[in-house]
C-alpha cells in the first residue's frame, strides 16, 4: 500500500495539473457558446456545451474548485431547462447564460484546500493484501519413519516441512521462530504427554498463540482436554488421514494474498480518471482507464474487471447506453456497474439503475468513500459469483465458467500474441476407487487433485472441474513445452500421494492431454485437440502426459 503522504503528494500534483489546464477548458467552453447560432436551434452544439459544463460540475470540487463547481451546476441546470424546449434562445436567456459564463471565469481563480483532516488521514488497507499465513510446518515426531512420510506428503502440497525427533531440538528451534504451524505428537519416550507440556511452554507469554495440530494414538477425554488447554486448533488420530490434515492446513493458510481487485474506469475526463485511478491503486487495486467509451468492448474482454466505474454523460455513447450494451454480454451480466456522476435527479438515477447499474455515486467523492464503496460492491459480487461459477466440491471453476475463461484467454492471447496452452486431466480408474472405497473417498481424491493443481499452478492460470473426475487447465503465457514440464511434475507428485480408507492405503494417478493455441484456431478445436491427446494418454497405459499433434495442413476439423 502506498504511504498516505505519497498519495497526498500524487493527488496534489493532479490538482496542480487540473488548475493549469482550467483556463484552456474555460476558453473552449466560451468558444462553443459563442459559435452557437442566434437565429436557429443547434441541438448538437447545445449538447456539446452542456456536456462540457457538466464535466466542470463534477471535476471542480474534486480538484479543489468548489465555487467553480457550484456555478457550473447552476449553468448546467439552466442549459438543461433550455434544452428541453429545443427552441431559439430568448435575449433574457442568452444574457443569463452569458452572466454565468463570466462567473465561471471569475471563480476559477479561487482554489480551496482540497483535503480536510479526514481526507488527509485516508489510509485504507488493500482489501486483498493480508499478511501471508505461515506455510512452514514443524513436525515433532519421535518415530522417524512416520515423520519422514509426513514431510514427503506435505511437501507435495507446497508446505516447507522441518522434522524434529526430540522435544529438545524443537525447543531450541522455537527460540528463533515466530511464524510456523506445529504438527506435534503427544507421547514421547520420557513423558506420555510430553508434546502437550512442550506446547504449553512455547505458548506461554505469546500474545498470538501459534497454530498447533496434535497427532496421537490417544483418544481419552482427559488427553483431549489437556490438548485443548494447551491451545491446539485440531486433534488428529493416528494413522493420519493426509487429506483431513491438508484440509486443516489449508484452512489455516486461507488468508494468503489473493488476486487484487480489478476496476475498469470509463469516463471521458482524463483528469478525473487519473484521480480515481490513483486513489484506487493506492488501495492495492489494478485499474484500467478508458476515456473513449467506443473502446470499451475490446478492453472489457481483455481486462476482465471485477467492477466497472462508469460516467453517466459522455460523448458518442452515454453511460446508460454503454451499460445496456455491456449487460447484453453473457459474461458480464453479473459484473457490478457503478455510475459516477453529478446527476442529482432521482428519476434519472433510477433509470440508470434499471438499465444495468448496481449503484450510483455522486461527484465529488472523498477517496475513502470511493474505496469503501467499490470494495464492498466487489466483495459481495465475488461471493455471489462464486455460487454461480464455482464447483461446490472443489471450489474450482465449473464447466461453463472454465469454457468462458478459455474463450476470453484465446482472444487475449491472439491480440497480445502471447502463448497459451490448454490441458485436460482425467483421474485414472476412478470408478474403481468409488466402487472399492466408496464415493466419499472418491470425493477426497478429487479434492486432493484440485488442491494440488491450485497450489502448484500460478495465480494467472485457471483450473476448472470439467465434470466428474475430469479437470481443465488454462496455462497463460505458456507454450506446450512449458505446460508439459509443469503438468508432468504435478502428475508424478500426485501419484505419490497416499490415501487411507478402511485401514488400507492406496495411491491414484491421472492422465493428461495438452494442446497449444499456436496450432489450433479456436476454443472448440483447442479443447478437442486436448481431449484427443488425453485419449492417447489413456490408451498408452495411463499415468502420463501427451501433447496434441499439430493438425494436418489442409485438414478440416469437425465442429
Amino acid at each position: 500500500m502506498t504511504n498516505p503522504n505519497v498519495l497526498q503528494a500524487k493527488l496534489e500534483r493532479l490538482c496542480d495539473v487540473y488548475a493549469a489546464q482550467l483556463p484552456e477548458k474555460l476558453k473552449h467552453i466560451e468558444q462553443v457558446w459563442e459559435q452557437l447560432p442566434q437565429n436557429n436551434w443547434d441541438k448538437e452544439g447545445f449538447q456539446t456545451l452542456h456536456r462540457m459544463v457538466h464535466s466542470l460540475t463534477g471535476s471542480g470540487k474534486t480538484f479543489g474548485f468548489a465555487l467553480l463547481s457550484d456555478v457550473a451546476r447552476n449553468l448546467e441546470e439552466h442549459l438543461k431547462q433550455v434544452a428541453q424546449t429545443e427552441t431559439v434562445l430568448s435575449e433574457d436567456q442568452r444574457q443569463h447564460i452569458q452572466k454565468l459564463m463570466c462567473e465561471l471565469r471569475q471563480v476559477a481563480i479561487y482554489r480551496e484546500a482540497l483535503f480536510n483532516d479526514q481526507a488527509r488521514s485516508t489510509a485504507v488497507a488493500p482489501p486483498h493484501h493480508d499478511a501471508l499465513s505461515p506455510r512452514r510446518i514443524f513436525v515433532v515426531e519421535d518415530e522417524l519413519e512416520q515423520a519422514e512420510e509426513l514431510k514427503i506428503q506435505l511437501g507435495y502440497f507446497g508446505y516447507e516441512v522441518t522434522v524434529f525427533n526430540t522435544l529438545t531440538d524443537f525447543r531450541v528451534a522455537m527460540q528463533r521462530t515466530f511464524d510456523v504451524i506445529i504438527l506435534m505428537d503427544i507421547s514421547f519416550p520420557d513423558h506420555s504427554l510430553g508434546g502437550i507440556e512442550a506446547i504449553k511452554e512455547i505458548q506461554a507469554g505469546r500474545d498470538i498463540p501459534l497454530p498447533v495440530i496434535f497427532i496421537t494414538v490417544h483418544d481419552e477425554f482427559v488427553v483431549r482436554l489437556e490438548a485443548a488447554r494447551a491451545g491446539n486448533i485440531a486433534y488428529l488420530s493416528k494413522p493420519i488421514n493426509i487429506n483431513i490434515l491438508i484440509d486443516k492446513l489449508d484452512n489455516l493458510t486461507s488468508t494468503a494474498s489473493a488476486a487484487p481487485y480489478r476496476v475498469l474506469i470509463i469516463d471521458d475526463s482524463e483528469s478525473l480518471t487519473a484521480y480515481y485511478a490513483t486513489v484506487l491503486e493506492q488501495a492495492g487495486m489494478i485499474v484500467k482507464v478508458i476515456n473513449n467509451p467506443v473502446d470499451a468492448m475490446i478492453q472489457l474482454l481483455e481486462f476482465t474487471p471485477d467492477l466497472i466505474l462508469l460516467d453517466l454523460y459522455m460523448p458518442e455513447c452515454s453511460g446508460l447506453e454503454l451499460a445496456k450494451v455491456i449487460r447484453q454480454l453473457d459474461s458480464f451480466v453479473s459484473i457490478p456497474i457503478i455510475f459516477l456522476s453529478v446527476e442529482i435527479d432521482l428519476d434519472k438515477q433510477l433509470v440508470a439503475m434499471s438499465l444495468g447499474g448496481d449503484d450510483f455515486l455522486a461527484k465529488p467523492i472523498l477517496p475513502q468513500h470511493l474505496i469503501s464503496s467499490i470494495t464492498s460492491r466487489i466483495q459481495r459480487s465475488l461471493v455471489l459469483r462464486s455460487f454461480i461459477v464455482r464447483d461446490s466440491l472443489t471450489g474450482l471453476l465449473n464447466h461453463t465458467a472454465i469454457k468462458n475463461e478459455l474463450n476470453h484467454e484465446i482472444i487475449r492471447s491472439k491480440r497480445q500474441e502471447t502463448p497459451m496452452a490448454f490441458a485436460m486431466i482425467d483421474i485414472d480408474h476412478f470408478k474403481q476407487v468409488n466402487d472399492i472405497y466408496g464415493h466419499s473417498v472418491g470425493d477426497r481424491v478429487i479434492k486432493s487433485l484440485s488442491r494440488l493443481l491450485k497450489q502448484r499452478l500460478r495465480r494467472t492460470d485457471m483450473v476448472g472441474r470439467y465434470g466428474g473426475e475430469e479437470f481443465a487447465v488454462i496455462l497463460v503465457n505458456a507454450d506446450r513445452a512449458v505446460a508439459l514440464q509443469v503438468l508432468d511434475i504435478i502428475r508424478k507428485d500426485f501419484s505419490q500421494l497416499r490415501y487411507l480408507a478402511d485401514g488400507k492405503e492406496f495411491t491414484v494417478t491421472f492422465s493428461c492431454g495438452i494442446a497449444d493455441i499456436s496450432q489450433f484456431r479456436n476454443a472448440t478445436q483447442l479443447a478437442r485437440a486436448a481431449d484427443r491427446a488425453l485419449y492417447k494418454a489413456k490408451h498408452a497405459g495411463r499415468n502420463q502426459v501427451v501433447v496434441a499433434d499439430a493438425p494436418v495442413t489442409g485438414m478440416v476439423l469437425l465442429k
